[in-house]
């Protein structure tokens, strides 16, 4: 994730659009800041995802085969 820093200014900045706007250069500031945590929350859902075993109520593992796919690239 993320440093605690970072987000703290994503909250600020999207306050200060809310409230009176932001200059060019404070809204480039923040859309970098968005592309950032968006990349980094998808990795750490990436990988929470890898480690999932899907279960049916009959104990069978029915986990997706595509994320069993990303599982043994990981592998290799």
């Amino acid at each position: 994730m993320l440093p605690k820093s970072k987000i703290d200014r994503i909250n600020e900045l999207s306050k200060k659009s809310k409230a009176k706007g932001l200059t060019e250069k404070e809204k480039t500031e923040q859309q970098a800041l968005r592309k950032e945590y968006l990349q980094a929350f998808r990795s750490s859902m990436k990988s929470t995802l890898k480690g999932v075993t899907v279960v049916d109520p009959n104990g069978n593992d029915v986990t997706p085969q595509k994320i069993k796919n990303e599982r043994r690239k990981d592998l290799h």
